[in-house]
């Protein structure tokens, strides 16, 4: 989703600015994403909420980015086993820098994954049904086409075991209606940029879920503007 507009390179650190108003900094591989770095404590609270820190399981997380956030999260959830996931092959191997770098032994190597193929070709068929205990999504379904939606929810409710949980971060409109304005800006801009983006409604969302075996359980206000939905599988 990231497209290049410049790229200078001082010895190992890069300063890439990618997308609109978007820095990327990364050394020796392991890139550092902004909006990442300033959102992954308050989303690390929200997982804390509502799962076990002393429990072993395993979750998924669709979209990884740079890693900074599984990285994060396999720190404080040292019981449950990580599995990241990109389709960015600089992502993939920044992912890979920060569990070297970290040392993490619960989060698995990460792998290319495409959620508009049929689940069952994830992880080269390596994922079993009803196996996870959650999934983590952050910003990617208004930075992409709805079909990518479909997918996440469609993999979701095969993969998470009854009882499972999906936390599903970024901005979202409810019940039709999107503020603040900041937010109806930032969904113009993602139209004109590609006419198969934008923010996402609630509902829309909340309707993929229960075509899944799913239902939104809540709804947690975050900074910026941006929310986590959290839905449980049945």
């Amino acid at each position: 989703m990231h497209i290049a507009l410049f790229n200078k390179t001082v010895h190992h650190l890069t300063v890439v600015l990618k997308q609109k108003n978007t820095i990327c900094i990364h050394l020796d591989n392991m890139l550092k994403f902004p909006a990442a770095e300033r959102n992954k404590e308050v989303v690390l609270n929200v997982l804390k909420d509502h799962l076990p820190t002393d429990k072993a399981g395993r979750a998924l997380e669709v979209a990884s980015g740079s890693g900074t956030h599984v990285a994060l999260f396999a720190q404080h959830f040292p019981k449950i086993i990580w599995q990241p996931s990109e389709i960015d092959q600089q992502c993939l191997q920044s992912i890979s820098a920060y569990k070297e770098h970290y040392g993490l032994q619960n989060v698995e190597e990460p792998f290319t994954l495409d959620v508009t193929t049929p689940v069952e070709s994830w992880k080269d068929g390596n994922l079993q049904s009803a196996s996870l205990d959650a999934v983590v999504n952050m910003n990617m379904i208004h930075i992409s086409p709805w079909d990518t939606a479909v997918g996440l929810f469609r993999g979701c409710g095969t993969l998470l075991k009854s009882g499972g949980l999906l936390f599903l971060y970024g901005p979202f409109a409810v019940h039709g209606t999107l503020t603040p304005e900041s937010n109806v800006s930032f969904d113009a801009s993602l139209r004109q940029r590609d006419s198969r983006w934008g923010v996402r409604d609630v509902d829309d969302v909340e309707h993929l879920a229960e075509q899944n075996n799913m239902s939104l359980i809540k709804t947690v206000d975050m900074p910026a503007n941006n929310k986590t939905l959290i839905f449980k599988k049945s």
